[in-house]
Parts: structure tokens; C-alpha cells; sequence
């Protein structure tokens, strides 16, 4: 009899095999289930509540993956496909998800069954390009040509992106404002010029648009109340100066042997201090912001020279107003000058709801703009703004990818049907593995119709009818509990967002496939690296 060979450390739990592959797909499984619900206009939301005690109400793939501490290997996969989604896209982070965990689903007899997972890899790899390569033919160009026709297929996108989200109802007033917002930014679309403020209070429809730059009134000394609150024009000065008097005896040690020599170091400090005020007031700024604070020596010289400060005003908010009406943030005040200086048509602090906003208008190279969102309660507020980042995500891609697909689970229906009808042409197990696959793209549409309360086996016979008759743009109806021509009722899709949420499913389908073995290491006290304790890639969930 040979010697057992100890070839791993004592402890060490290593899992492999087909049981091991299916407790991988049954870990994604439990992923999709936590998610499923919130899928479409009818789908539900999740309340999270951290360890900290913060709620936190969401119906985003993304969000809501990321809240949960998932700790399985094979199911962080997931998580991260749900975050690649959302930061290249913006939207359909729940689909992706959907989609992968019902890839797997199909799958799993095969795998039971004993198909080698390289075959089944090679079948996903297949589908995949028939089915991008379907939505690349099918996707309806858009012409842009027409200022009108190309502003209102992207309010109709933003709305379709808006329907699924919790301010569903306002999705009208919300589109416009998105498509205005992502207007005003410059070719390269940044997302960081859009600044996005909350207010508590009023309705969702006082929401406004500034276009320009809105920031909320920073701390402020005494004196503060006496400087005028509007100018027009107005000219910024910028600065990353701390405009306040220094306790020299915090950061030096002075000997002195008179009270007259004190004074004289006492009065050069101010004297530093006034060097500086004045300097800025002969540049011809009426409104000082900094980025450090301005003290109240300061702000009172500011007053009694009818101008306007801000200390402590946020990097990003600064950084927004000099791209909005030009200047510079200057580090010193003795070079400063017009050139240096921002310029705006209008300058106003107005109180919106129990806030007070600094709001800079009619700037001349406004490349940023800023929406202040009003609502209720503060969960509703993030919410809000979770919605909008979806939107005007998937606004600055139709810029950029001008195609659109009808979405509401038409375009996963005739993908379905097209795979389907591909792999009667192939013999072998791929026949049957593409054929799976067809199966599981119809997950869109039967969760759609499972999240409003719908017959969904009726509604998808409906729908196959309708596609084998050549109507590659009927969905589900959400309104009508119907089946309709989805491309003919606005809900359209930009067609990168199903092409990318179809690739990384398939990946992370592919990914947790590949994988036969997890060698789990144990704990140990020699600097090994340290596995967290619960629920391992080898143990079933």
C-alpha cells in the first residue's frame, strides 16, 4: 500500500468536482432571488438596513448587491458583473444578473448529467455572437440630423430607463431634465459636471435644473449677514488661500523682551492679513470663494466693501463653478488679476426649502449644470438620485451609440426565438445546450409579467406567436396586461446596454463553469492569508 502524501496544510478545505459546480450554481442562484423582484415598472424595492442601523430603499441591481455582504466566491462574481454594468452603462444592472443566474439554471441538468463544462462553455460563447450579432442587425439607427427627432428619442430612452424607478410617475418631468442636463455638458460628456443636490421638503415636481452651478451656503462668520446676496454681473475669485489670522505662537516660538516688540509682531500679522483683503478687492471681484476657510476679520472687510465670500466651499463644487464661468483657482493673491477672475451674467443666494443655495447663472462657457432634487424622506431623496444616475447614464450613451432596440422583453423574445431556431440546424449536444440558452433569455419577459401579476405562461405564448409571425418588436404591455409593439409605444433601450448585459452574463455564466475546485485556506497565525469565516466556495448555501 502506497504512503498517503500530505500535500496541502492540515485543515485546509478543498472541494471539487461536479457537487462542487453545483453548489456554485445553486450560491448564484440564491443571488438572483434577492434581486428578481425589483425587475421592470411593476417590480418591487428592498429595504437594507446596515450594520449601523441605516435604511437604505432601493430597487437597483447594483445598489442592492452591494449592500449585501455576500461572501460566497462563486457568487461575488454577480456582484461584480451587476457593477461593471452599472459603471459602463448605467442601466440594467438587474437584467444582467436575471440573466446570468437563468443561464446557469437551464444549465444545470446538463452539468448533472454529466456534459463537460468546456462544451457547454464553447455552446455560451456561440450564442452570445449570434445573439449580439442579431441585436447589431435588428437595432434601429437613429438620424440626427434633426435637432427635435434626436432630443426626443432621448427623453424617450430616459423615460424608459425612469419607468422601473420609484418616481415612475414624474418620469416626464425627470426625462426632460435629464436630456437638458447631459445638453449642457461638453463633447466628452463627464458625469462629475453634472452636480446633483438634495433639499428635503416640497414635491418632486419643484425640482429644478440650474444651468450652471448651485452649491449649498458654506459656514459662515459674523458680518456674513450684511454682504449683498446678488450680483449681475458678477466676477469670482477663486481661491485655495486661508483667509484668517494665524496664532503665530501655535507654529513658532518668539522671544520678545517689550510689550512694544509684541505689538509689532501682533500688527505685522494683520497687516499681512489686510495685504491680502485688499489685494483681492482691487482685482474687481464681487464674490470671494475659497476653497480653506475666510475668517471673520475678513468677512467683515468683504461686507464693508458690498462684496460676497464663501469659505470652505467643496473641491468639486469649486472646481464646477471654474469650469462654468472660466478663472482659475489661484494658490496666492499677488498675481491676481481679470484673466484669473470667473465671470457670470448673474449671481443670487436663494432659499430653497430650509437651505440656503449659492447659485451662479448665465455663465459663459457653462459646460456644467446642477440639478436640486426636492422630496420627501431622505431614503426617497437617494433614491431619487440613484434614478437619475441610471438615466442620465443611459442619455450620455445613446449620445455616443445612436442604435435602440424595443425593450419591455421584445428583443430577448426574438433572440430567443432566432437561437431557437439556430440550433435545429446543429446536430450534437450543442443542439440542445443553445437551445437552453434560448430558454433562459425568456426570463426578461416571464419576470416582467411574474413582478405586475400576470399570467406569464399566457403572455409569452402570446408573445412567441407574434415573433414567429415576423413581429420582432412586440413585449409585454405593462399597462394593458397585453402583449404590444413596444418599438410603436416608446419603450425603447439603447442597444449597448443589452449587448454589454448579454456579454458579461454570459462571462460570468462561463466564469463559474470553469471552476471545478476551491481550495479554501484555514486560519493560521503565520501571516497565511486569512479566508473569512461562514459559507465557502465548498459548501452548498
Amino acid at each position: 500500500m502506497q504512503p498517503q502524501i500530505i500535500l496541502l496544510k492540515e485543515g485546509t478545505d478543498s472541494s471539487q468536482g461536479k457537487p462542487q459546480l453545483i453548489s456554485n450554481i445553486n450560491a448564484c442562484q440564491n443571488v438572483v432571488d434577492a434581486v428578481r423582484t425589483t425587475l421592470g415598472p411593476r417590480g418591487m424595492d428592498k429595504l437594507i438596513v446596515d450594520a449601523n442601523g441605516k435604511s437604505t430603499i432601493s430597487n437597483d441591481g447594483a445598489t442592492i448587491l452591494k449592500m449585501l455582504d455576500i461572501i460566497h466566491p462563486a457568487a461575488k462574481t454577480l456582484v461584480d458583473i451587476a457593477k461593471s454594468q452599472d459603471s459602463e452603462i448605467g442601466d440594467g444592472t438587474t437584467s444582467v444578473v436575471l440573466l446570468a443566474g437563468e443561464f446557469l439554471r437551464q444549465i444545470k441538468p446538463f452539468v448533472e448529467e454529466g456534459v463537460h463544462p468546456r462544451i457547454i462553455i464553447k455552446a455560451f460563447r456561440r450564442a452570445t455572437q449570434i445573439a449580439i450579432d442579431k441585436i447589431q442587425e435588428l437595432s434601429i439607427k437613429i438620424d440626427k440630423s434633426s435637432i427635435e427627432e434626436k432630443r426626443s428619442l432621448l427623453q424617450k430612452c430616459a423615460a424608459t430607463a425612469l419607468s422601473s424607478k420609484l418616481i415612475h410617475q414624474q418620469q416626464e418631468h425627470f426625462s426632460n431634465m435629464v436630456v437638458n442636463a447631459v445638453s449642457l455638458l461638453d463633447d466628452l460628456l463627464p458625469l462629475n459636471m453634472i452636480g446633483i443636490k438634495k433639499v428635503s421638503g416640497g414635491a418632486l415636481e419643484d425640482s429644478i435644473l440650474v444651468a450652471g452651478v448651485a452649491f449649498k451656503k458654506t459656514f459662515s462668520y459674523a458680518g456674513f449677514e450684511m454682504q449683498p446676496k446678488k450680483y449681475s454681473p458678477c466676477k469670482i475669485a477663486m481661491l485655495n488661500i486661508e483667509l484668517e489670522l494665524k496664532a503665530e505662537r501655535d507654529n513658532a516660538e518668539i522671544r520678545v523682551d517689550s510689550v512694544v516688540e509684541y505689538q509689532k509682531i501682533v500688527d505685522a500679522e494683520w497687516q499681512i492679513l489686510y495685504q491680502k483683503l485688499e489685494k483681492i478687492w482691487k482685482s474687481g471681484a464681487n464674490v470671494v470663494l475659497s476653497k480653506l476657510p475666510i475668517g471673520d476679520v475678513a468677512t467683515q472687510y468683504f461686507a464693508d466693501r458690498d462684496m460676497f465670500c464663501a469659505g470652505r466651499v467643496v473641491d468639486e463644487d469649486l472646481k464646477r463653478t471654474m469650469k462654468a464661468c472660466g478663472g482659475a483657482i489661484v494658490t496666492t493673491v499677488n498675481d491676481i488679476n481679470d484673466s484669473v477672475l470667473g465671470k457670470c451674467e448673474e449671481f443670487e443666494e436663494r432659499q430653497i426649502g430650509g437651505e440656503r443655495f449659492n447659485i451662479f447663472t448665465g455663465c459663459p462657457n457653462a459646460k456644467t449644470c446642477t440639478l436640486i432634487l426636492r422630496g420627501g424622506a431622505e431614503q426617497f431623496l437617494e433614491e431619487t438620485e440613484r434614478s437619475l444616475h441610471d438615466a442620465i447614464m443611459i442619455v450620455r450613451r445613446m449620445i455616443k451609440n445612436d442604435a435602440v432596440v424595443a425593450g419591455g422583453g421584445a428583443i430577448e423574445i426574438e433572440l430567443s426565438r432566432t437561437l431557437r431556431d439556430y440550433s435545429r440546424t446543429i446536430a450534437g449536444k450543442e443542439q440542445l445546450l443553445i437551445g437552453a440558452i434560448a430558454r433562459a433569455l425568456e426570463i426578461i419577459p416571464r419576470q416582467l409579467c411574474d413582478n405586475a401579476g400576470f399570467d406569464a405562461t399566457t403572455i409569452l405564448n402570446k408573445l412567441r406567436q407574434k415573433h414567429h409571425q415576423g413581429k420582432c418588436w412586440y413585449g409585454v404591455d405593462i399597462m394593458a396586461e397585453d402583449v404590444a409593439d413596444n418599438m410603436e409605444a416608446c419603450v425603447w433601450e439603447p442597444a449597448i446596454v443589452k449587448i454589454n448585459a448579454l456579454t458579461a452574463a454570459s462571462e460570468a455564466a462561463c466564469l463559474i463553469l470553469s471552476v471545478d475546485e476551491t481550495i479554501k485556506n484555514p486560519k493560521s497565525g503565520d501571516g497565511a492569508p486569512q479566508m473569512p469565516r461562514g459559507r465557502g466556495m465548498g459548501r452548498p448555501m
